[in-house]
């Protein structure tokens, strides 16, 4: 998988002399079997478990990467790192099938657009088929004009976005038509979860020398920018797709699950939560289920995904392209489920990116 990986990624990973030392260190890019050598991260590394983190954002590697970025053309200041702070945030809630399920908060959109798809379904009373699915996708996306991104920064934003009035609006509408991301779940026997992600995009290429610091490449994710590049003002929090989530029953935690893959994370793992909650599946079957994913009105579909719906999707105009194989594009959710009968743990790793699940006595 990780060959496979820098395949794709090849242009980025040898498009600058620091990062094709690493990535093609004889002229070639690493190949299955190989070994990837990475010991200025490895200095990093045990500097911040001696030091603390200070010394990222306003000692000498701070420094050294931004100077290393202004020199470069970026934008990447001193200032900017000295400055940065994590900010706790009260997650988004929302309701679904007797259960409440708890995501990342503005300014993500990825979380918000969850919970508003899982509220959406949870007023229309009809099977959760794909063609369903799909067009509940739709009107998410449909939702991300420029008042949401604006509105993500606004104090007020989520609970008007997630008022029960909005979200019985968009159901009626629903109804009317119908006619290098990564993600770690961990859940224990006492009901304790947790569900963290974390990414560097498709990586930049600029590696700083010295510094075990490879730059990601969020400003030039298309996701994180629908209405185009170098809109975001100065000081603003970037959005993200990212949306790890956990899923209450009666207080108790029933899921923890994320996802990497961009655009496809919220329809990921909008569907494997539902096959949890709806169709009672252990986490790795409704992790591994076929998914499908909706851009514009063309639905993207894995093999196995119900076809008599597919098919009437088509024959209401949608473009449906179906996959011949299950497929990294589709997302690499990894989740974990308390079957609230039995209190028993599964856990699902997403086979579409070497994902894996493991249980410890």
């Amino acid at each position: 998988m990780q060959a496979f990986l820098f395949e794709v990624l090849e242009p980025i990973l040898t498009s600058t002399p620091e990062c094709a030392a690493i990535y093609a260190p004889e002229g070639r890019l690493l190949r299955e079997g190989d070994t990837i050598r990475l010991p200025e991260v490895g200095d990093l590394l045990e500097r911040l478990g001696a030091e603390g983190p200070a010394f990222l954002y306003s000692g000498d590697v701070a420094a050294a990467v931004s100077d290393w970025v202004l020199a470069r053309g970026g934008m990447l200041s001193r200032h900017d790192l000295d400055s940065y702070e994590v900010i706790e945030r009260e997650p988004a809630r929302v309701t679904y099938q007797g259960r409440e399920v708890i995501t990342n908060p503005p300014p993500s959109s990825g979380g918000i657009l969850i919970a508003d798809a899982l509220g959406i379904l949870e007023r229309l009373d009809r099977p959760h088929d794909p063609y369903v699915i799909a067009e509940v996708i739709a009107s998410t996306n449909r939702a991300r004009d420029e008042d949401f991104l604006a509105g993500l920064a606004t104090e007020g934003f989520l609970e008007q976005f997630l008022a029960k009035q909005a979200l019985d609006t968009v159901a009626t509408d629903v109804r009317s038509r119908l006619g290098n991301t990564t993600h770690v779940s961990v859940m224990d026997g006492e009901g304790a979860c947790a569900s963290v992600t974390c990414s560097n995009g498709s990586c930049s290429g600029v590696v700083v020398p010295g510094t075990g610091m490879h730059l990601n490449n969020m400003l030039g994710e298309q996701d994180l920018n629908p209405l185009g590049f170098h809109q975001h003002p100065p000081g603003a929090r970037v959005p993200s797709m990212m949306a790890p989530t956990v899923v209450l029953r009666d207080g108790r935690p029933e899921i923890a699950i994320g996802s990497a893959g961009s655009n496809r994370i919220r329809s990921a793992i909008l569907q494997t939560v539902l096959g949890v909650v709806d169709r009672g599946l252990p986490a790795q079957d409704a992790v591994s289920a076929p998914r499908i994913h909706v851009e514009g009105r063309q639905v993207d579909a894995e093999p196995g995904a119900d076809e008599a719906a597919l098919e009437r999707l088509e024959q209401g105009g949608w473009t449906v392209r179906r996959w011949e194989e299950h497929n990294l594009y589709f997302g690499g959710v990894q989740a974990v489920a308390r079957n609230p009968d039995t209190d028993r743990l599964t856990g699902g790793g997403d086979p579409r990116r070497g994902g894996a699940a493991m249980a410890v006595d």
